[in-house]
């Protein structure tokens, strides 16, 4: 991506947005371990991990005034991940959810109702100012799902005016059915937010039953149909495809080691390939890392891994 980086202007600071949870994991003899996690705070922790120094790594999201916000703060500042620009809601708390294992399979049990990270478009100077001067802003589908739709307006709002500003913007459908209201209004959220990002991260796996693709490559020509510049469609063990108008990759992943936990299996994915397209890596190059960074994340519990793990 060297010309796609020169474009990104001088400014060296990726702004992730979306929602923190408490994430209660393990389950074994009703024995759960407390952790913090979410898709967009999880690519962020690959981002901070893999990117230079010299670069800012920003969280944008929002948190009440209880002990569990607190603590969420101060782990993202002792990480290295920016908390300037999250907002407090008073009587509202981090979201939470709950991992355990069942016929061999992740299930997930959710408690967000009052969850701050609702409100976080709903302050649109405060908004605007936490993607003002990014070199990148990311987002997902999960982002979008749990605003309401007048604060999605706002949120995309500020995402064209980063982009417009100079700065990448990149977009990971992560579709999860059970937020949205309906199906409908689920595509065409997802589709109008796509059309306004220069890279999008899919999951064929969620696109196909949704879209009707009967193919990576047909999950891939849909986004670049919408004007995408860049879409990277994930799938799982198999080869993830890159794709852009002029050029079009497949990439298999290493042989994998024992998958421990696929909990931030995609998320880390993310990390690992927006990393190495703004260090201006080559399609496959920057794909072979990505898969790189997401076989070491499963060879370990839980989402977050300690970075010293990737030699990022």
């Amino acid at each position: 991506m060297p010309d796609a980086t020169r474009r990104i202007g001088v400014a060296q600071r990726f702004v992730s947005i979306g929602e923190c949870m408490i994430e209660m994991s393990g389950g074994e003899d009703r024995q759960y371990r407390l952790g913090y996690a979410g898709d967009t705070l999880n690519t962020a922790w690959y981002m901070r991990a893999l990117l230079p120094q010299s670069w800012d790594v920003d969280y944008v999201t929002a948190l009440g005034e209880d002990r569990y916000s607190r603590d969420i703060r101060g782990f993202l500042d002792s990480n290295g991940i920016g908390t300037g620009r999250i907002q407090t809601i008073a009587n509202r708390r981090p979201g939470l959810y709950l991992i355990h294992q069942e016929a061999g399979d992740r299930h997930f049990t959710y408690w967000r109702d009052t969850s701050a990270a609702k409100l976080l478009a709903d302050d649109k100077p405060a908004l605007h100012a936490a993607v003002d001067g990014a070199s990148m802003v990311y987002f997902s589908g999960i982002t979008l799902a749990i605003l309401a739709p007048r604060a999605r307006g706002r949120l995309l709002g500020a995402v064209v005016k980063a982009r417009d500003a100079g700065a990448k913007v990149a977009f990971d459908t992560n579709i999860r059915p059970a937020l949205w209201s309906s199906q409908r209004a689920m595509m065409g959220v997802l589709t109008a937010a796509a059309s306004l990002c220069d890279i999008v991260l899919p999951t064929h796996d969620d696109e196909a039953p949704l879209f009707g693709d009967a193919s990576p490559e047909e999950t891939a020509a849909r986004y670049l149909e919408l004007g995408v510049e860049e879409v990277v469609v994930k799938n799982g063990a198999k080869p993830a495809l890159i794709a852009t108008a002029h050029e079009q990759v497949s990439v298999a992943p290493p042989p994998a080691a024992q998958v421990v936990d696929a909990t931030g299996a995609g998320d880390s994915f993310n990390g690992g390939y927006l990393s190495a397209r703004l260090a201006g890596k080559s399609l496959r190059d920057a794909a072979e890392a990505a898969h790189r960074v997401a076989g070491i994340v499963i060879g370990h519990r839980g989402a977050l891994v300690d970075p010293a793990l990737l030699g990022g």
